[in-house]
């Protein structure tokens, strides 16, 4: 059972920031290891049995691609 409390947050990063992140998910991924971040103070640690998808909106004139890793804690 998960005992932690539901949380929906979005966080906005420097492009510097942002690359340095992505770099560290792709090394993780290529050698096959868990991947580990913080985000808004919480450490968030995303095993290697991840999903990972790309998904694409439009709405108007207004664009968006969210990189999007899922999985379940059991």
């Amino acid at each position: 059972m998960n005992d932690k409390a539901e949380r929906d947050i979005e966080k906005t990063y420097p492009t510097a920031d942002f690359v340095a992140k992505l770099r560290r998910l792709a090394d993780a991924l290529e050698s096959g290891e868990k991947f580990e971040i913080q985000i808004a103070g919480e450490r968030v640690y995303v095993p290697v049995r991840a999903e990972f998808n790309i998904e694409h909106e439009r709405e108007g004139a207004d664009e968006e691609i969210e990189f999007q890793i899922k999985w379940t804690n059991t």
